[in-house]
C-alpha cells in the first residue's frame, strides 16, 4: 500500500500517495476529473526503481476545492509548491491530459524545480485538440450532472472526496478552463528541460499537432546519424491501439516512460554520455 498525506501548498491541502524509494521523485499529475486510481498499475512499474508521488489537483478527489478559478498556470505553481512542501528538491514530472498541462506550466514557470518531464496527450495550445474534442469541451458544465453521476468516475470521486456534493462546482470549474484559449507555443520553443511527449494513435490530438509540437521543442529538426550524434533531449513516442481515455493506465506508458526517465544525461547534440542523475 502506498503511503499516503496532504501537503499544504497555500490555502490548498494537496492529497499526495508515495510509492517507491530512491532517485529523481518523479510526481505524477491526473487527467480532468480524475484521481490517482487512473493510472492503474503504472504506478506501480514506475515506483519499482524510484520514488513516485501521485497527487490530486485542487477540488479533485481527496483534494478539497477552495474560492480560487482553475487555471493551468495556477495548476503549475501548485505543483511547484508541492515538489518544496514535501521536500523533494527537483523532481520529474509526468502529467496526463489536463494534468499534462499543468506539468507544462510548472516547467515553464519553475524550472529550476524539474528535471525532466513527460507529457502525456496535451497540446501546446487550445486548437490543437480535434474539433469535437473542443466542442465536447464547450459543453462540460453542472448541466451535465445527472448523467455524469452514473458514471464510475464520479462513483470513485464520491467515495473519497471531503465534500461529494462539490462534483457540479468541480464540472463548472473544469469547464471554464478547458473553454479559455491559450496558445504556449512561444514558451515552448525556448524550453530546455528535456521533455518526452507521449500520444495515442488514436487520441483525441491530430498526429500533425503532435509534430508540431515536437517540432516546437527542437525535436525532429535532422537525421541524428549513425552514431547518435545529433541526438537531441527531446523525444516523442505514438502508442498503438489506444485513446486519450486509456493511455494513462497502458502498461505500454510505463514501457516508454521509464528508460526515458533513467537514461543518463547526455551533452545536447554530441552523443556524449555524462553523468547519470538518477
Amino acid at each position: 500500500m502506498p503511503q499516503s498525506g496532504y501537503v499544504i501548498v497555500g490555502p490548498l491541502e494537496i492529497y499526495w500517495e508515495r510509492r517507491g524509494k530512491g532517485g529523481v521523485p518523479l510526481l505524477v499529475t491526473h487527467g480532468g476529473f480524475g484521481m490517482t486510481t487512473m493510472f492503474g498499475d503504472a504506478l506501480g512499474r514506475l515506483a519499482d526503481r524510484r520514488e513516485v508521488i501521485a497527487i490530486e489537483l485542487q477540488g479533485h478527489g481527496h483534494t478539497r476545492d477552495i474560492d480560487r478559478p482553475f487555471s493551468f498556470e495556477a495548476f503549475g505553481d501548485d505543483l511547484a509548491g508541492v515538489i518544496d512542501g514535501l521536500g523533494l528538491g527537483r523532481a520529474d514530472l509526468l502529467g496526463v491530459s489536463l494534468g499534462g498541462s499543468a506539468s507544462l506550466r510548472c516547467a515553464l514557470q519553475h524550472p529550476d524545480r524539474v528535471r525532466r518531464i513527460v507529457l502525456v496527450s496535451i497540446p501546446v495550445r487550445r486548437d490543437g485538440w480535434f474539433p469535437e474534442s473542443r466542442a465536447g469541451m464547450d459543453q462540460i458544465s453542472s448541466a451535465g450532472f445527472e448523467m455524469f453521476r452514473r458514471t464510475p468516475m464520479y462513483e470513485g470521486y464520491a467515495a473519497v472526496a471531503p465534500d461529494p456534493d462539490a462534483f457540479p462546482a468541480l464540472m463548472d470549474r473544469t469547464g471554464e478552463l478547458l473553454r479559455t484559449p491559450y496558445d504556449w507555443s512561444e514558451e515552448v520553443r525556448g524550453m530546455a528541460t528535456p521533455t518526452l511527449l507521449v500520444y495515442a494513435d488514436a487520441d483525441a490530438i491530430p498526429t500533425t499537432h503532435m509534430a508540431e509540437f515536437y517540432g516546437l521543442l527542437g525535436g525532429g529538426q535532422r537525421d541524428a546519424g549513425w552514431d547518435g550524434s545529433g541526438l537531441g533531449e527531446m523525444r516523442l513516442a505514438i502508442l498503438p491501439g489506444l485513446t486519450h481515455y486509456d493511455i494513462a493506465r497502458a502498461p505500454a506508458l510505463a514501457d516508454v516512460v521509464e528508460p526515458f526517465l533513467l537514461a543518463p544525461e547526455r551533452a545536447f547534440g554530441t552523443g556524449e554520455d555524462l553523468e547519470d542523475n538518477v
